[in-house]
């Protein structure tokens, strides 16, 4: 129809549903930030710039870049690295109340 194509990832910046929260992290460049799961439980991240390593306990690792969605709860991961110049910033989107059905037993 001609008309402009909506962006999958406008959630990232746009407005939520009282049931979610938005985290923003910040990775200078060059810098490594020691994993830690309480900050990306129940999280979908999105690289809104730069690019980040994932790098795993087991040694090996894998690079994200811009607009790259990924899930890091409950991985063996050990850090994440902004191996480049640019600023890596990961916008986590999560529920507020992760386990609903389990608060209401």
């Amino acid at each position: 129809m001609g008309g402009v194509e909506p962006d999958p990832l406008a959630f990232v910046g746009g407005p939520l549903a009282p049931s979610f929260e938005r985290r923003v992290v910040v990775i200078p460049g060059g810098e490594t930030l020691d994993y830690d799961g309480a900050l990306w439980r129940d999280a979908l991240v999105v690289v809104t710039s730069g690019s980040v390593d994932v790098v795993f306990r087991c040694g090996g690792s894998q690079s994200f870049r811009i607009r790259d969605m990924l899930w890091l709860d409950g991985l063996p991961v050990r850090a994440l690295h902004n191996t480049g110049a640019t600023p890596a910033v990961l916008v986590a989107i999560a529920r507020t109340d992760p386990q609903p059905c389990e608060a209401a037993e």
